[in-house]
């Protein structure tokens, strides 16, 4: 089936477009919505703005828009515009996206998706939490926590990358603060550097870090292909 992607840049996101292509599907195009606000509850903002090096890591044309407004109303309607033109353009069948568990974006994503007669595939729904994170890692996933806003998490983990260990570490903080490990309800953002869908990895000459001394960020200033690597 070709597929558009729903495109944040983040390790769901992306191992869910490594899943689809495992079962055969063809992904046609990234779509990438930036939202006016971070605090949105359907769509992941940090750093989007490089989410064009990996679509030319993994040579997946990517198209973007912007939602005029901070209401989910409105990045429903820059969703559906973005669909409208990756169909007339590339001619999709249905989307792939990252969902895990969140039962609001899954509902709001179907129903756009039968209104333009197209299929939902989400290949990560319900999977369990410390096995898909391992299963990131042995799949050779290389990704940077972005952002945190959640107890137990603080910003020792903005701009690493998470090994093996780390995912102990992180599921034990979950037992412990109650927050989801695969971040699913926003308590981390995650940007992929590098996967068996790229061609050349992503290196990050710099970054900032913002933290109010409960939540923070991990800006990229500077990132650029590692053709060497």
């Amino acid at each position: 089936m070709k597929l558009a992607s729903l495109f944040s840049g983040g390790k769901d996101s992306t191992y869910s477009i490594f899943l689809a292509k495992k079962q055969g599907h063809e992904i046609k195009c990234l779509l990438s919505i930036f939202p006016k606000s971070d605090e949105s509850h359907l769509l992941h903002h940090p750093n989007l703005h490089w989410t064009y090096l990996q679509s030319q890591s993994m040579q997946i044309p990517q198209l973007t828009i912007e939602s005029e407004f901070d209401e989910t109303k409105n990045e429903i309607n820059a969703l559906e515009k973005i669909l409208i033109q990756s169909i007339d353009e590339y001619k999709i069948e249905g989307i792939v996206h990252g969902g895990i568990q969140s039962q609001f974006q899954k509902e709001k994503f179907e129903n756009l998706c039968n209104k333009l007669n197209l299929k939902s595939i989400a290949p990560l729904w319900n999977r369990n939490p410390i096995e898909y994170m391992n299963e990131l890692l042995s799949s050779n996933f290389l990704f940077i926590i972005t952002s945190v806003s959640s107890g137990g998490l603080d910003d020792s983990w903005l701009g690493k990358i998470i090994t093996k260990s780390d995912i102990v570490n992180l599921y034990n903080l979950s037992q412990k603060f109650g927050f989801n490990l695969n971040f699913e309800g926003g308590e981390a953002e995650t940007f992929v550097v590098n996967c068996p869908l790229f061609l050349h990895e992503i290196k990050i000459i710099q970054g900032r870090k913002i933290w109010d001394g409960y939540r923070g960020r991990f800006e990229i200033v500077e990132a650029r292909p590692n053709y060497n690597a």
